[in-house]
């Protein structure tokens, strides 16, 4: 439904909107789309705002009368034109809104990975300013062509996305009433450190992918029933006390087959579930288990982020990208992902940590003015740490007190690898319930998922608000959401 009443139409033609061209950006197309099976009728503008933010905005010609844009993914730069961002808009206008999208300031295929840094002000905009540009140019755009200003606005992320969007919450409060944030990257520098940790383990002893089914299947075999219910998910990874050397046959003598693991493997896979230390503190929190199985697409949730048959997991390759461009400002820096020294070097970067980074706690300006928030994150994460998610979340209810869940909620999906797939209900749609809470003050209980195979739900869960958890009923089927309910979990 719209958000007020009808639907409202264009007051001026499509093309008209070239002429709004000016200091502030440049709009260089302006073009009406004919309906199609894909999409309805709307207007596709794409422009720049200096120095190199390219924007697209698509306002279609029955607007329901709200703004709606989304994130971008890894270090961003992506051309509009993409698979993923054509479905994207199209299902935006579908739904009437009027939806915008920002490339952060580069193009990936002219700057790939993390080397548009050099450059100060692309950095700038990538950590930041190119969100709230876009957000303001949209804006204008909007209000020109409907003769009136969106009653709302919404943005939604993930992973890189996830992280604009708790920046936009953190530095521009008043560019959304509603916010999704999905599987944040919010400790950026901190993750590239435990990237560290992780590549320095993997390069002094590797675990080879073919050993990865084992390593499921003795994790699974500890902890899946710990929740009380045997249901082939780990509801919450944290309680569930796995030790490598424990829990996992050893091999004897220089053997090194499939059904064991090297002394020196499990010491790689202790610093992986370990936390990160450095000068006698915690920098980073220790993986939880729980990525190591198959998902739905086939492939362990490790594989291609920490073990992989490539020359270099994911994690590696946006590390290296990250301490070779981002990292340092000083030019002859020897940090580097393979000599990142945990004790001296973490101090060299708080001023990436301060520019690029989303932990800012303090959510007042956003809470004051009416915003919500709903954040989740898979605990089965393999590429960014779920933990991270938690204890930002639990840094703002100790900032911001009881009224947290008044305005941010979060929502873990147990068994969830990164932005979706996995072994848990990976499908679920947020906007509704955020749409519904920021414009008819009903807050979520619980969310809807469902994990699909083949294109059919063939599980149905609901999610629920941190702290609590879905609590089987002791009757009906374990794979219906009916037979669930949200509540306190049990103490640790």
């Amino acid at each position: 439904a719209p958000a007020s009443g009808t639907p409202a139409g264009p007051k001026i033609g499509c093309a008209d909107l070239r002429s709004l061209t000016g200091y502030d950006f440049t709009v260089a197309t302006a073009v009406l789309v004919p309906a199609s099976s894909e999409a309805p009728e709307h207007c596709r503008v794409s422009g720049q705002i200096p120095l190199e933010v390219r924007f697209e905005v698509d306002l279609p010609t029955a607007w329901n009368r709200r703004f709606y844009m989304t994130g971008n993914g890894g270090y961003a730069g992506e051309q509009f034109d993409q698979r993923g961002r054509i479905a994207t808009r199209f299902r935006a206008v579908q739904r009437g809104f009027a939806w915008a999208g920002t490339d952060t300031g580069h193009d990936s295929t002219m700057e790939p990975l993390g080397t548009f840094a050099v450059n100060r002000q692309k950095l700038y905009d990538y950590a930041f300013r190119s969100l709230h540009v876009t957000a303001v140019t949209a804006k204008q755009l909007i209000a020109a062509y409907y003769g009136m200003p969106q009653e709302k606005s919404y943005f939604e992320g993930c992973s890189t996305g996830g992280r604009q969007a708790l920046i936009l919450a953190q530095r521009f409060p008043d560019d959304f009433d509603g916010i999704i944030v999905g599987a944040p990257v919010l400790n950026f520098s901190g993750t590239m450190v435990r990237y560290a940790c992780t590549a320095q383990a993997l390069a002094a002893a590797p675990i080879p992918p073919s050993k990865l089914p084992l390593l499921a299947d003795k994790i699974y075999k500890k902890c899946d029933a710990v929740d009380g219910l045997a249901d082939g998910v780990i509801d919450d990874p944290r309680r569930c006390n796995f030790q490598p050397a424990q829990d996992l046959p050893v091999c004897s003598g220089e053997t090194n087959g499939d059904d064991c693991f090297t002394k020196a493997q499990i010491g790689t896979l202790e610093k992986i579930y370990g936390d990160v230390m450095g000068g006698g503190k915690r920098l980073f929190p220790g993986w939880p288990v729980g990525a190591e199985i198959v998902g739905g697409a086939g492939r362990p949730g490790w594989d291609p982020w920490i073990v992989t048959q490539q020359p270099k997991s994911i994690g590696f390759t946006f590390g290296e990208t990250f301490f070779q461009y981002l990292a340092s400002p000083e030019k002859n820096s020897k940090m580097t992902l393979l000599n990142f020294d945990f004790d001296k070097d973490p101090a060299r970067l708080e001023w990436i940590h301060e520019i690029l980074d989303a932990t800012d706690t303090d959510l007042t300006r956003f809470k004051n003015r009416g915003g919500r928030i709903i954040m989740y994150y898979g605990w089965a994460d393999p590429a960014l740490n779920p933990r991270m998610g938690v204890e930002y979340y639990e840094g703002v209810q100790k900032k911001i007190g009881p009224q947290t869940d008044a305005f941010f909620r979060l929502f873990m999906v147990p068994g969830m690898f990164h932005c979706g797939d996995g072994v848990g209900t990976s499908t679920f749609d947020m906007l509704g319930p955020l749409i519904g809470w920021v414009e008819r003050g009903s807050a979520p209980d619980s969310i809807r998922a469902a994990r699909v195979a083949n294109g059919r739900p063939n599980r149905t869960r609901p999610l629920c608000p941190y702290p609590q958890v879905a609590k089987y009923k002791g009757t009906g089927s374990i794979d219906e959401a009916a037979s669930f309910t949200c509540a306190a979990p049990p103490t640790m």
